[in-house]
């Protein structure tokens, strides 16, 4: 993988790592002030959803490694 892409994968997942954490703030501020629990479902599976392309990310940036 060429240096220049590895960057902006990392780049990606930084910026996802961002939202998921932005997200974790948002949910945890809806619990509290007793928001819609429907509201806080559909932020969860958006978090949710974040964390599967960060997890995509890091596997494109890990290499595999046979054991």
């Amino acid at each position: 993988m060429a240096d220049q892409e590895q960057a902006d994968i990392r780049l990606a997942l930084a910026r996802l790592r961002q939202e998921h954490e932005d997200y974790d703030v948002a949910i945890n501020a809806m619990i509290t002030n007793g928001c819609d629990a429907l509201r806080i479902q559909r932020m969860k599976k958006k978090k949710l959803g974040i964390k599967d392309k960060m997890t995509s990310l890091e596997d494109q940036i890990i290499p595999d490694i046979i054991a």
